[in-house]
């Protein structure tokens, strides 16, 4: 028999009941009822049930018990916001010494409301005992604030509140300690900005969370934990009380949209359901913005308003305990006319007040002695100023304003939270206009993890931080001369974003506009135009392109043009970067630029002549030379003859012992075999393995070499392909290993030299398995702004290759897939680059058709399309 058979009837009816309710709820969600009213009538469906099962558990095994218990909702159940498929939480309150004569009562209720379906937070206690659990714990403190009475001994739930009431009140010094720190751990955990591309909409910053810790506070601080009620009491300002209950309406039919949709708890606001729930609110979108981007805009301008309302009343609990506001009023002081100072506060004068709803520097100079005083700016004060910048269309911008301006970013210290204060009370806007165009604008890709407006002040925030590096780009950091005008740039790079031009011309132009509102001199305004369209150029040519090439370095160095402008154009892309998220500014990736801007700047400052460089490379050989002589057996000429094929690179990368140890595995070695070395480069956190064999080993080295990578579980960052003499080939690939966070063991690294050996040597025409990995992004992510595969042949670049730009979406296998393609095309590979642009991958080969550039348009095109069929044709075997 069916275990759903043997449930007790008045199980059975409350499974019954749970299903018609959620889904007459479903239908009034769907029809348009506010998130507030779905919740409410949730609610009351979960009473409703509760109560049957608790009434029929007393009847059955516990009728004289009403007296010794109390039936309590808490949390999310207990303040009736709970969403469709939350826990249903519930504390039984008991009288001291009940436990046993309660214990069939608690066995058949709590197993009758599990079989119910519904998912059951429990807990037994006696009024005590949960008054000194929620003292000790947090997360027990917050959740039984929203305790109300359901069931059982009216008095006893009265006593325990009176009870708690008063613990709260005594301590509530240490408890709203503790609810930071816990709320903190959390946002931690989920995300610590409102700016996420990816929230939780319960637990991220500016979330339900933030919304509930305003009730959570209220009632540790003054035994209320209403909104209503707070803003009656004068603890609440009306206006934030209006705000926090729009965005608490948005936010839980938002919740419950998600939850109905999955049919299950789900509070993660991702790319699919952004994309999904836009088109279900009717966002319509246009050239410049998809409806997903705005849809996103209100959801980060309503967490932005619940962030700053919870934390201004946060703080406002905290100041306003006896002592605090003691020595508040005892300690503030006047300073510099029209402020006054206190410990923790910086507010103004009614004269002062007049002054920042029209004065701009009065403002910067009220946040320049806020920074200096480390206060925060007073909750009145910060309104003030943002309903006079809302107010006001225009607002005149003084010179004494630019010059304060100017001088605020030219101090790294604190620079990123004062411009992102600016920004919160709208004033930036009215200093730099296009940061009115970024707020809150979404940039729909996998790469970026914040908005606009938060990615530029987090690059400005990125350089400051560089002042305290010894690497090479904090000293270049160091050595700006103009911050201010670095700082400018860094905050503009992406402002040309979403419109339907190329963001880094818009930008260019806003940068112009923006340099004539400041006053710029002529020179200034160059500077800053060309760093904002420029800024991708140097993070594209150090992935993407061979910067050993003589011809790259120098055609970057003219365009750039000074070495001063070089440095900052260095800082900048760097912190521009470090921006984009955690680990993005990798030590490999440093590298990289660092190696770039050396040689660049060595051709701008004349600090290397490329004579001095042709010496020194000279130099090196020779010394190679005389080492293997006098170190190394066998034939002088055959090493003479390896050693003026080494590439320059290598020499410059490894240091001579290390070239000889290579060159000397492959003096001995027959022509049908192979040789492969693994070392672990802690500098770079990356896997070097190097190849030799001979080039008649097996046709199609490369892509037989990238399959046996692949298949290993690991991810090419770079790839070189060096010829020496006699036939002789020496490939070096640069990976990260996917099955290892950080250095691999000494037999990871043995079986993936033999499978890269064998790849070679083994007859075999199969293509290689890969495994899928699972932690890696989906190729087959939304189709809204889902970037089409590319194929960019450049013959410009370089003197001696063809270059071949691969743009697509990311799959196990691709690198694999392209080289064989490449292959059958007749072509030699000689070198490749892989790296990242927003969602894609971009894999750069340099290529020759037998021995030369590609010359031919014909051929030109025959390589794209075969490139894209084959391309296309491996996207529809993997998402079949």
């Amino acid at each position: 028999m069916p275990p759903g058979l043997r449930l007790r009837p008045s199980v059975l009816a409350a499974r019954d009941k749970l299903a018609e309710g959620r889904a007459k709820l479903r239908i009034q969600h769907d029809s348009g009822s506010p998130g507030i009213q779905v919740c409410a009538r949730l609610t009351d469906l979960l009473d409703t049930i509760v109560l049957d099962l608790y009434h029929d558990a007393l009847d059955e095994v516990g009728n004289d018990l009403e007296s010794v218990i109390a039936l309590a909702p808490y949390g999310g159940y207990g303040r009736r916001d709970v969403a469709p498929y939350s826990d249903v939480d519930l504390m039984l309150l008991h009288k001291p010494g009940a436990d046993t004569r309660i214990a069939p009562f608690v066995r058949r209720l709590t197993q009758d409301i599990v079989d119910a379906g519904l998912d059951l937070g429990y807990s037994r206690r006696t009024p005590a005992y949960a008054c000194s659990l929620a003292q000790a714990d947090p997360t027990i403190f917050t959740s039984l604030v929203e305790t109300r009475y359901l069931a059982g001994s009216v008095r006893l739930f009265s006593q325990f509140m009176t009870k708690f009431r008063k613990m709260a009140l005594r301590r509530s010094h240490a408890l709203i300690a503790k609810i930071e720190e816990a709320r903190q751990g959390e946002r931690n955990q989920h995300g610590d900005s409102i700016y996420l591309l990816k929230p939780n909409v319960k637990r991220s910053r500016g979330g339900l969370r933030d919304l509930q810790m305003v009730r959570w506070v209220g009632f540790a601080r003054w035994g209320e934990a209403e909104p209503s009620s707070l803003v009656l009491a004068g603890h609440l300002a009306p206006w934030d009380r209006s705000k926090l209950q729009d965005a608490r309406e948005f936010l839980l039919r938002l919740r419950n949209e998600l939850h109905f949709h999955a049919g299950k708890p789900l509070d993660l606001l991702d790319r699919h359901e952004q994309v999904r729930i836009a088109e279900l609110y009717e966002y319509e979108g246009d050239e410049n913005l998809l409806p997903v981007e705005r849809f996103m805009r209100d959801y980060i301008e309503q967490t932005s308003y619940v962030r700053y309302c919870a934390t201004h009343f946060v703080e406002s609990a905290k100041a306003r305990h006896g002592l605090v506001k003691f020595a508040g009023d005892l300690f503030t002081h006047r300073m510099e006319g029209d402020f006054r100072v206190g410990p923790r506060h910086i507010s103004v004068t009614r004269r002062g007040k007049a002054k920042l709803r029209s004065d701009l520097s009065e403002v910067l100079r009220l946040m320049d002695l806020a920074n200096r005083t480390n206060t925060r700016i007073h909750h009145d004060t910060w309104q003030l100023i943002r309903e006079s910048m809302l107010e006001s269309t225009s607002i005149q911008l003084s010179p004494q304003a630019v010059q304060r301006f100017r001088s605020l970013l030219d101090q790294p210290g604190e620079l990123g939270d004062l411009l992102r204060r600016l920004h919160e009370m709208r004033v930036l806007e009215k200093i730099v206009p296009p940061m009115a165009h970024a707020r809150h604008l979404m940039q729909f890709n996998e790469y970026h993890k914040f908005t606009v407006d938060e990615h530029s002040i987090r690059a400005v925030e990125s350089a400051t931080e560089f002042q305290n590096r010894e690497d090479s780009v904090g000293r270049a950091y160091r050595k700006v001369k103009k911050k201010w005008l670095l700082h400018l740039a860094l905050l503009m790079h992406d402002l040309g974003k979403g419109f339907s031009e190329d963001h880094s011309d818009v930008g260019a132009r806003l940068a112009g506009e923006t340099a004539t509102l400041l006053g710029l001199s002529d020179d200034d305004t160059e500077t800053l135009k060309f760093l904002v369209q420029k800024h991708l150029v140097m993070s594209h040519l150090a992935q993407w392109r061979d910067t050993n090439d003589d011809n790259v370095v120098i055609q970057f160095a003219v365009d750039v043009g000074s070495p001063e402008v070089l440095q900052m154009l260095y800082v900048l892309t760097c912190a521009d970067l470090a921006a984009v998220g955690p680990g993005v500014l990798n030590q490999w990736k440093l590298d990289l630029l660092t190696q770039l801007y050396r040689r660049s700047r060595a051709h701008l400052a004349g600090d290397i002549s490329p004579e001095d460089e042709d010496r020194w490379l000279t130099e090196r050989r020779d010394i190679l030379n005389r080492l293997a002589k006098s170190e190394f057996e066998g034939d002088p000429e055959w090493w003479r003859r390896q050693i003026a094929e080494i590439p320059r690179n290598y020499l410059l990368d490894c240091d001579p012992p290390e070239i000889l140890e290579r060159l000397g595995g492959l003096a001995d070695l027959p022509v049908d075999r192979a040789v492969a070395w693994g070392r672990w480069l802690e500098d770079r956190k990356a896997i070097e393995f190097m190849v030799g064999a001979y080039e008649g080993v097996t046709a199609g080295i490369f892509h037989r070499l990238t399959g046996a990578l692949t298949s290993s579980g690991l991810e090419i960052l770079s790839a070189e392909i060096h010829t020496l003499a006699d036939g002789l080939i020496l490939d070096r690939f640069h990976v990260s290993d996917l099955r290892h966070s950080g250095e691999p063991p000494p037999e990871r690294l043995e079986q993936v030299c033999r499978n890269l050996e064998s790849s070679l040597t083994t007859k075999s025409s199969s293509r290689p398995s890969f495994r899928r990995t699972w932690n890696r992004q989906s190729a087959a992510g939304p189709e809204a702004g889902r970037l089409p595969t590319r194929v960019r042949i450049d013959n410009d670049t370089s003197e001696h290759y063809t270059i071949v730009d691969i743009f697509a979406h990311d799959r196990t296998g691709l690198l694999y897939t392209i080289s064989l393609a490449i292959f059958d095309l007749g072509l030699s590979v000689h070198g490749a680059k892989i790296g990242t642009h927003l969602d894609q991958v971009v894999d750069v080969f340099y290529v020759t058709f037998q021995g030369k550039k590609v010359q031919s348009q014909e051929q030109v095109d025959e390589i794209r399309t075969r490139l894209l069929e084959a391309i296309s044709a491996a996207e529809t075997v993997t998402n079949a």
